[in-house]
């Protein structure tokens, strides 16, 4: 199978923060026939956290793109350190590398640290591609019930993280509707809304204005930002 096309699109909202301190950054290069994609979420509500994210997601979807998603995390840690060596400023990211339009359909390679999620719709079911790595996901695999407050303190980030925390996965087809999402986002809402708004089959900006709008609506403060792409065989495509 072919991919006819692939198509991304990001939106971000503030929330009731004082910054907006996500980030968002795509990359295709033609000669290697892949795209990467990123969503960077800056850990706090100052300047100094949306430059951390922004350095990250630039830094990891141009290295992404040509070594893949892992390598595009330990190249943002390294760019962060050296562009803030002094600074606490930190981020948390999701990177995504998938095989650019006209190429064949393959394995969508996904990195991560902290909470950024990623999702895939294909049709029928969805499903969480990421673990997050948090305290609370900590306790819940030894069989504890985490206290409140803990689904927000990460146990990883793009500063922190040595190699082997980093989050890695492969998806056994490129081809549906994947969902890059800051926790303003994933954390606010359940696996049922984010499946109906992604079945719609809306246009890539609608249904990431329609996830924001819909996290936003159930009280959430934080930064909301949402990634969708969409990777349409060769044969829908020309339908």
């Amino acid at each position: 199978m072919r991919l006819g096309q692939v198509t991304g699109e990001a939106a971000s909202r503030v929330g009731r923060r004082k910054v907006n301190a996500d980030a968002v950054a795509m990359i295709t290069d033609t000669r290697r026939g892949r795209t990467a994609f990123v969503v960077a979420d800056g850990v706090g509500d100052q300047s100094a956290a949306a430059r951390a994210a922004r350095i990250v997601a630039r830094t990891a979807a141009r290295v992404a793109v040509v070594h893949g998603a892992r390598e595009g995390i330990l190249a943002a840690q390294r760019e962060l350190l050296r562009e803030l060596p002094d600074s606490a400023a930190d981020s948390v990211l999701v990177v995504a590398v998938l095989p650019a339009g006209g190429q064949d359909d393959g394995p969508c390679d996904i990195a991560w640290v902290g909470d950024c999620r990623a999702y895939r719709w294909n049709g029928r079911v969805l499903h969480q591609i990421t673990t997050d790595h948090t305290v609370a996901e900590y306790f819940r695999a030894r069989g504890h019930n985490p206290l409140p407050g803990m689904g927000h303190l990460v146990t990883s980030s793009a500063r922190t993280a040595r190699s082997s925390d980093i989050g890695q996965t492969a998806t056994g087809s490129s081809t549906g509707r994947f969902l890059l999402c800051t926790d303003g986002v994933g954390k606010r809402l359940e696996m049922a809304d984010i499946k109906a708004i992604l079945a719609e089959g809306m246009p890539t900006g609608s249904t990431v204005d329609a996830l924001i709008e819909a996290a936003l609506n159930t009280g959430g403060t934080d930064n909301a930002t949402a990634l969708v792409i969409d990777a349409i065989p060769a044969h829908a495509a020309d339908t």
